[in-house]
């Protein structure tokens, strides 16, 4: 494990990008997989950045797209280091859309993204650890262990539960659905 220690806001990575009509899905507004893309990306530096090494994304954990976002608009992409394990970090991202014209600015999309940091010969190494100086920054890393622990719980679910029980084919009933098994 590594003992260097480096504060989240050696994480910090902001980037902006007015939206293009080239960037619009079928019904005008910007592509949610545009938005994507442009997430992993800054997740990528923002890791890198603290871990000083080459970092892939292990699992996309939340995308909550909360705003359809329009042409013209300027996007700013806010993410942060809000946990770190041994070689994984989790990285918090803020996304906003401002409209140039108004100025009005609009919460668009959180999303966290695990990343996993490598050497040269592609295998996971440690990566600092993480200083918080700020009661938000607690926050995040408490929300992170949160989230951590629910995809523990999760993941067991998924190895033990018994789908076909009659107890859970009862349960489906009450379901907007037709078995037909």
């Amino acid at each position: 494990m590594s003992t260097e220690f480096k504060p989240v806001s050696a994480s910090h990575i902001t980037i902006s990008e007015l939206m293009l009509p080239s960037h619009t899905n079928f019904s005008g507004k910007i592509h949610g997989g545009y938005i994507l893309s442009l997430l992993d990306q800054i997740a990528f530096a923002s890791a890198s950045k603290f871990s000083g090494n080459y970092c892939v994304t292990a699992s996309v954990d939340t995308v909550n797209f909360l705003q359809p976002i329009e042409v013209g608009e300027l996007v700013t992409l806010k993410a942060s280091v809000n946990y770190v394990g041994r070689s994984s970090m989790i990285v918090g991202i803020r996304v906003e859309a401002e409209n140039i014209q108004t100025g009005a600015i609009k919460h668009c999309n959180s999303s966290y993204f695990t990343m996993v940091a490598k050497d040269d010969s592609g295998k996971s190494v440690s990566v600092p650890g993480l200083v918080l100086k700020s009661l938000d920054d607690v926050r995040r890393f408490s929300n992170c262990l949160k989230q951590i622990e629910l995809k523990k719980v999760h993941e067991v679910h998924e190895e033990e539960f018994n789908y076909c029980s009659p107890e859970n084919l009862a349960h489906l009933s009450q379901y907007h659905i037709r078995l037909e098994l």
